[in-house]
C-alpha cells in the first residue's frame, strides 16, 4: 500500500522555488510514497468561522479539506515573507484545523521544507509553520528539514530536481513522513 503525502506550497507565483522543490518530490519519491501536489490553494478564502459552516463551506476550502481527507502525511514547502510563513499556507493549516480537535492534521504526520532568497533559507517561516501544525493537531516532525538559502541565485538555471542536496535530502524526509505514517506501520 502506497503513503500519499499531500504537499501545500507556499507561494503562488508560477516560477515559484518552492513550487519548483514540490514537483522534484513528486518526482523524487522513494517506492511506497506517492506525493500529490495540491494546486487550490488560491482558491481558499481566509478562514472565517462564520462561513465554516456544515453543508455551506466555501468550494476551494471544501476542496482542500477534501484532498487533505485523502492523505496519509503533509509535506508543506514555505517561503518566507517578511520573516514568517506566507498567509496562503497559514489559512490552509487554519482551514484544515477544524473542526477542532477533528481536522485533517489530528494526528497525521507532517514535515515542512523550502527554499527562500535569504542566507538562511526560510528557517523563520518553516519554524512558524511546523508550530502551526503542531498546535493544529499534526504529528509534526521536528528533525525533518530542509532548508535551502539563496534560492534566486542557486535556482536560476538549475531545477532543484537536479541539485545535490535536494536529491539526497528530499526522499529521505519523504521516507521518514511514511515511516511515521500508520498506514505505514
Amino acid at each position: 500500500m502506497s503513503v500519499r503525502v499531500l504537499a501545500l506550497v507556499g507561494s503562488l507565483r508560477a516560477g515559484s522555488h518552492n513550487r519548483q522543490l514540490a514537483e522534484a518530490a513528486v518526482k523524487l519519491a522513494p517506492a511506497g510514497v506517492e506525493v500529490v501536489l495540491y494546486e487550490g490553494l488560491a482558491e481558499v478564502p481566509f478562514y472565517n468561522e462564520d462561513i465554516d459552516v456544515e453543508g455551506a463551506v466555501p468550494a476551494g476550502a471544501a476542496a482542500l479539506r477534501e484532498a487533505a481527507g485523502q492523505a496519509d502525511a503533509f509535506l508543506l514547502f514555505s517561503p518566507e515573507y517578511n520573516g514568517t510563513i506566507p498567509a496562503v499556507l497559514k489559512n490552509a493549516i487554519d482551514w484544515l484545523s477544524r473542526p477542532f480537535g477533528a481536522g485533517a492534521l489530528t494526528g497525521r504526520p507532517a514535515a515542512v521544507v523550502g527554499t527562500a532568497y535569504g542566507q538562511f533559507g526560510g528557517v523563520w517561516a518553516q519554524d512558524e509553520a511546523r508550530k502551526a501544525l503542531g498546535i493544529a493537531g499534526s504529528a509534526v516532525l521536528g528533525d525533518a528539514k530542509l532548508s535551502i538559502p539563496g534560492s534566486v541565485v542557486r535556482f536560476a538555471e538549475l531545477h532543484p530536481q537536479d541539485d545535490a542536496e535536494v536529491t539526497e535530502q528530499l526522499p529521505a524526509i519523504l521516507a521518514q513522513l511514511a515511516s511515521a505514517t500508520p498506514v505505514a506501520a
